[in-house]
């Protein structure tokens, strides 16, 4: 789908304001059958439309009363962190609520574009936005770290909003709060955490966090697979699974699976790949062959012409010089771990 933004109109007046938006927006226009144009997408029932184009736009826009946009997307909702951004206009432009999603779906950046673009007042009640403090699920989302339960993220702000600053326990700095040194605070023992009101903890290993304890997961490390022919997906799930649990790495910190490009229509290992929610990166021979790997294999060597599979492949995604979890076997799959630098 070539557009990311569902705008609905219901009225002859809200579709005149729906085309003015889309003259400055790329959307596509959805307006009821008997005032629709042909560059509209008419429809005849809005419940059965939003039902069908809810999960497939990033962002909807309805220009429309409130609660009818309440009552039609009330059950489609899944969670804050998966829920696409949704806007409410009134038919005359004057006011843009953000209504779903208003940080990490981008809805209340959504309703301050749609002001700038048509003049309308932005509506933003996220308390956080109306304090002026800042909102730490936007700002790990913005440096790119996954948030490990987002039910926590109620705790962090309500913290922030009472003047308290939090503690972040980050051993490697992924996150930079250099803009907000009034309202967290970095500390070197885990401790800490465990006597304080709440907390955040930045790493790529699994912990356990006392009970509102915020984990946020770098995504800083690549899989390295290798596997024999016609393995199937299970198998090699099973390995990757047993290596990320034996050494305690949080698999949300995984970034990327690579292989050799030998191995670029195996279907196992791309359904593997599916499932775990990574892309996959093929190299060649030459590529891996110019990594210094711990341990090679001849029989590597042998069928595939290069000294070893899955901690070179691991190693080139994260440009690292060694591999943080070397080379684990089973029976016909091999997988490593490398970590960015």
């Amino acid at each position: 789908m070539e557009n990311h933004i569902a705008i609905y109109a219901l009225t002859a007046k809200g579709t005149e304001t729906a085309h003015r938006l889309a003259d400055s927006l790329r959307v596509d226009c959805y307006v009821l059958d008997r005032y629709a144009v042909e560059t509209d997408i008419p429809f005849t029932s809005l419940k059965e439309t939003v039902a069908d184009s809810f999960s497939k736009y990033e962002s909807h826009i309805f220009v429309a009363a409130s609660g009818i946009v309440v009552r039609m997307i009330a059950p489609l909702l899944k969670s804050k962190d998966v829920d696409p951004a949704v806007v409410v206009m009134d038919q005359e432009g004057a006011f843009a609520i953000s209504l779903v999603s208003g940080h990490l779906g981008g809805a209340n950046e959504l309703a301050r574009l749609i002001g700038d673009k048509t003049g309308a007042v932005p509506v933003i009640t996220t308390a956080t936005d109306c304090a002026g403090v800042p909102s730490i699920d936007l700002i790990a989302r913005d440096q790119g770290l996954t948030i490990g339960n987002i039910g926590l993220i109620k705790h962090i702000n309500a913290a922030i909003l009472d003047g308290e600053k939090v503690p972040v326990y980050d051993p490697d700095r992924f996150l930079d709060l250099s803009a907000y040194s009034d309202y967290f605070m970095m500390v070197d023992d885990f401790e800490v955490l465990s006597r304080s009101r709440c907390g955040i903890v930045v790493d790529w290993s699994v912990h356990n966090l006392p009970e509102r304890v915020l984990p946020l997961y770098p995504r800083c490390l690549s899989l390295g697979v290798g596997c024999r022919r016609g393995v199937p997906a299970d198998e090699i799930l099973e390995l990757v699974r047993s290596v990320v649990a034996d050494n305690g790495i949080a698999f949300e910190s995984m970034f990327c699976m690579g292989s050799i490009d030998a191995k670029s229509d195996e279907k196992g290992l791309l359904e593997a790949a599916e499932i775990l929610g990574l892309d996959v990166k093929f190299f060649s021979a030459a590529e891996l062959d110019e990594i210094e790997v711990a341990n090679p294999s001849g029989m590597v060597m042998k069928h595939m012409g290069v000294g070893g599979v899955c901690e070179a492949a691991a190693m080139m995604l994260a440009d690292a010089k060694q591999v943080l979890v070397p080379k684990t076997k089973s029976a016909r799959v091999t997988a490593a771990i490398a970590k960015k630098i």
